[in-house]
């Protein structure tokens, strides 16, 4: 836990909602983590510029 910046997705829960919506655990698997790495960096900058 780092006060003031997100470091990570629950990627349970997003298997899950990835499961729930018919995408094959495979491919979740594959791509989840890429696409959570992109999503935490992006919010974090947003969160150290948050007038822009």
């Amino acid at each position: 836990m780092v006060p003031g910046a997100i470091i990570g997705w629950d990627l349970t829960a997003a298997l899950a909602l990835g499961t729930a919506l018919g995408v094959p655990p495979l491919v979740l698997a594959e791509l989840l983590p890429s696409i959570e790495a992109v999503m935490v960096t992006k919010l974090n900058e947003q969160m150290e510029r948050p007038n822009d």
